[in-house]
């Protein structure tokens, strides 16, 4: 079980930069996947991106190209940096973890694989 919390988000211009920070309680020394997360009013929980413990990430098309995940081991602390902000990425963020397992051998961005999540953190973009 990993605690996390969310930190960082708030109201921006078009055009505008925010970093968010994910502050977990530990990472596993195993395989293990860390991954941001956002929901729109009406909208389904969408999987932005994510990192493995190699470092491998991935993007959904959406951000990709704008937004940037990283990762500090040793600090326990997952960022999500996110550029040239549109009113489109208004949304509440999560970050979510899971450790891999038989039947999630990959890192995905597919929310119902994650078990851990933080609260989440409000961000607004707007025009």
């Amino acid at each position: 079980q990993v605690q996390l919390a969310e930190s960082g988000g708030g109201s921006v211009q078009a055009g505008g930069s925010l970093r968010l920070s994910c502050a977990a309680s530990r990472f596993t020394s195993g395989p293990y996947c860390m991954g941001w997360f956002r929901q729109s009013p009406g909208k389904e929980r969408e999987g932005i991106a994510n990192i493995d413990n190699d470092g491998h990430s991935r993007y959904a098309d959406s951000v990709k190209g704008r937004f940037t995940i990283s990762k500090d081991d040793a600090e326990n602390t997952l960022w999500l940096q996110m550029n040239n902000l549109e009113p489109e990425d208004t949304a509440i963020y999560y970050c979510a973890a899971h450790d891999f397992s038989s039947t999630v051998p990959i890192c995905t961005l597919i929310s119902p694989d994650f078990t851990d999540w933080g609260q989440g953190t409000q961000v607004t973009v707007s025009s």
